[in-house]
């Protein structure tokens, strides 16, 4: 009977063990097939090129376009801003110095720019005395400006004297404005 017991035994414990195994099987998961990417249609990398050359070229047409037309209205304020003087005087006062350190920085930022200084006077004195003090108004305005570091040699003077007035009033408002160096570029 013992050999029974031992067979009931092992019995016992080999069919749950066998049962547990069999049960305890990894499953199969199923899985879902994979989405497959859709081509990315690109264009031919020389197309892309050529595009962005071209359009490299047009943005920098674009800022020459407007670099040019910057420097023409700088220059166009340049030459249109004029320094004025006290009657019969061709000592610089603080607002034509200002207007100066403006010119100056203008030649410094155009350095190939070269002015011709012109002094005016109004009408009133000798017209040879109002050439001399016109002279002395355009070398005033320039020796300003050389002392400011602009070269001297990119910087000319010229008087008309009463020659060209401005405003052809006779009063003291229109004295005034005659009463000037104006800036030409050559």
């Amino acid at each position: 009977m013992r050999k029974n017991s031992w067979l009931v035994i092992m019995l016992v414990l080999i069919i749950p063990a066998m049962l547990f195994t069999v049960s305890c099987a990894k499953k199969a998961v199923e899985t879902a097939p994979a989405e497959t990417a859709q081509p990315v249609v690109t264009q031919p990398a020389t197309d892309t090129a050529a595009d962005q050359a071209a359009a490299e070229r047009a943005r920098l047409e674009q800022e020459r376009i407007a670099a040019e037309q910057a420097k023409r209205q700088a220059a166009m304020v340049f030459s249109e801003e004029d320094v004025y003087f006290e009657f019969d005087s061709s000592a610089l006062r603080p607002d034509a110095q200002d207007t100066l350190v403006q010119k100056a920085a203008y030649l410094r930022a155009n350095p190939n720019v070269s002015v011709t200084v012109e002094g005016h006077c109004d009408e009133r004195g000798t017209e040879a005395y109002n050439m001399a003090l016109g002279e002395r108004r355009a070398q005033s305005a320039k020796d300003f400006l050389v002392n400011l570091g602009i070269a001297s040699n990119r910087l000319s003077i010229i008087s008309y004297g009463e020659e060209r007035p401005i405003d052809p009033g006779q009063n003291e408002a229109a004295w005034a404005k005659n009463r000037r160096a104006h800036f030409a570029i050559d």
